[in-house]
């Protein structure tokens, strides 16, 4: 089972390979505007270099969202696009469950982890699961933080806050005793993408690639144009 990932729902550009769950490469990127540029170069590279073709592949996975609306669409178009090209199902893994799934290991059972992704101003994308197991306790949600967020929670249980998200909502949730944010910035990655694929792929999870579509969350808020003089 060899499984190509990606991720492009944040500014990290992030693709994967593994084989039967083992990771044999990865690239990150962490720089403006790369997304566009270097992400088909990025997978030819991963998959060259550890010794297969595109051909070889059994699917391709990638970041569904929530996340940066240039960034999903980029991404989603990529895997789509290799999947027509190559005769490939399409695996859609949730943003924010990878996310999670970078820490799963680091906190028990007793812990509910919060991957955030910044949004705008006081507003972030996020979730709830469970530490180990990753049972999703609170759906996908765009939450305004201030400092009464999550409040019967914390009461409750320890809650790990990560992600770009965490850090501007530090200064509202920290006091409370419950409160936890780790040390090192935690970035979505095609890693646990393409890890929670391979469960995907042996249930036959697979993405219709005609009807499927990024999960922006909210509708894509441009710059209003100037009304002309």
């Amino acid at each position: 089972m060899l499984i190509l990932s990606l991720d492009t729902s944040t500014q990290v550009c992030s693709v994967a390979l593994h084989q039967n769950r083992e990771l044999l490469g990865c690239y990150e990127l962490l720089t403006e505007k790369t997304h566009s540029s270097m992400l088909t170069t990025l997978l030819d590279h991963i998959v060259t270099q550890a010794g297969f073709s595109l051909a070889d592949l059994d699917a391709i996975a990638v970041a569904k969202g929530p996340g940066s609306y240039t960034g999903l669409r980029i991404g989603v178009s990529t895997a789509k696009g290799l999947c027509f090209a190559l005769d490939k199902p399409l695996i859609a893994i949730d943003t924010l469950q990878a996310m999670a799934a970078q820490l799963r290991d680091f906190y028990p059972e007793s812990h509910v982890l919060c991957p955030m992704i910044d949004a705008r101003r006081m507003e972030v994308y996020c979730a709830h699961y469970q530490s180990v197991s990753l049972e999703c306790l609170r759906e996908t949600a765009a939450e305004i933080i201030d400092e009464h967020s999550f409040e019967e929670l914390l009461k409750e249980r320890p809650v790990v806050f990560f992600g770009d998200g965490a850090a501007k909502c530090k200064p509202a949730l920290a006091q409370q005793a419950h409160a936890l944010f780790p040390s090192q910035l935690i970035y979505p990655s095609a890693k646990t993408v393409g890890y929670l694929a391979t469960d995907a792929f042996q249930h036959q999870q697979f993405e219709d690639l005609i009807t499927f579509e990024p999960y922006y969350l909210k509708e894509f808020m441009g710059t209003k144009p100037k009304p002309k003089l």
